[in-house]
């Protein structure tokens, strides 16, 4: 092989040094994407726990949410067995009164059916009696 000439040589390191100048380039242009690239992640990231923080709020607001509920439902329960307990009560108490009532109600109709017959047997009697009572007042009164 023939012996490399400086020039052969200059033109030598003149491409590798265009080639150095492409490389740059492309290492410079893949910076730029790997820094957009860190940035949009980062912005996602920031995105993602922002949602997350917001999530976990409203979950904190659920389960407080619930928690006054689940209170709420003891309190009408207990208020309920109170109240039941309450008419329970007042209906054993009112209970021999009421038995009483009813008693009394029957006797009420049994007399009131005894006044009724006894008025239609009384009615039935002065009709019967009627028609002699006419015939001796017109006798005493000597009506013919």
């Amino acid at each position: 092989m023939a012996p490399t000439s400086n020039d052969d040589i200059l033109r030598a390191l003149g491409r590798v040094e265009g080639r150095l100048t492409g490389i740059e380039e492309n290492v410079s242009l893949l910076r730029e994407e790997v820094s957009d690239e860190k940035q949009n992640a980062h912005e996602s990231r920031s995105v993602i726990h922002r949602r997350l923080d917001e999530q976990g709020t409203q979950i904190n607001l659920l389960d407080k949410a619930v928690v006054i509920n689940t209170g709420v439902d003891a309190q009408v329960r207990d208020e309920l067995k109170s109240i039941k307990e309450t008419v329970q009560k007042n209906n054993e108490a009112v209970q021999p009164t009421l038995e009483e009532w009813k008693r009394l109600k029957t006797l009420g109709y049994g007399i009131s059916g005894l006044i009724a017959f006894a008025g239609l047997t009384i009615g039935g009697m002065v009709a019967y009696a009627s028609d002699g009572a006419a015939a001796w007042i017109k006798h005493w009164l000597k009506i013919n």
